[in-house]
């Protein structure tokens, strides 16, 4: 199901046959440094379905990220609730096939997915959490009207990682 669209992109929901392409951004060494390495074929599979659970539970969750002109999965972008100190916050994530990085598609599709949680799932602010030494992403929140209002450690595969939060409000 097709979620929203810009000019160059077309967000829509994953399915089982995204696996593959899944599996392109997933196990990259470089795409996935943040999350402390790339992915098993189990932990794609455990991605895949979180997101499919997610559009259940929410409504919303990351979508495949196409090329409009060639119908190709670059990436995946979205909405999803995330904990941050005992609470759960929406958070707009992002993650792209390397060969993608530095085209400008990131910021397109994370600007359409703020806009998208504050039109359509009446957030009145959007977050995203994002590693401290990932500067291409954290360039992506603030082109995305971000700032950085804090800095706390996540817990994931068995490191404490320094993150920081993001975060930009709804204009009324």
């Amino acid at each position: 199901m097709i979620i929203l669209e810009t000019q160059r992109l077309v967000l829509r929901e994953m399915t089982q046959a995204d696996l593959s392409d899944l599996c392109n951004i997933l196990q990259d060494e470089d795409v996935m440094y943040a999350y402390e390495g790339a992915f098993s074929a189990g932990e794609v599979q455990e991605w895949l379905d979180r997101q499919i659970r997610r559009y259940k539970e929410y409504g919303f969750g990351l979508w495949s990220v196409v090329l409009r002109e060639t119908g190709v999965m670059i990436g995946q972008c979205g909405v999803t609730m995330q904990d941050y100190k005992n609470t759960k916050i929406m958070e707009v994530g992002y993650l792209f096939q390397k060969q993608y990085w530095h085209h400008g598609y990131a910021s397109e599709a994370a600007i359409a997915c703020k806009e998208y949680a504050f039109d359509k799932l009446n957030a009145k602010e959007v977050y995203s959490i994002i590693r401290d030494t990932n500067i291409p992403s954290q360039n992506v929140a603030i082109r995305n009207g971000m700032t950085r209002i804090d800095e706390f450690i996540k817990h994931y595969r068995g490191v404490d990682v320094p993150h920081f939060l993001f975060s930009t409000k709804k204009i009324l």
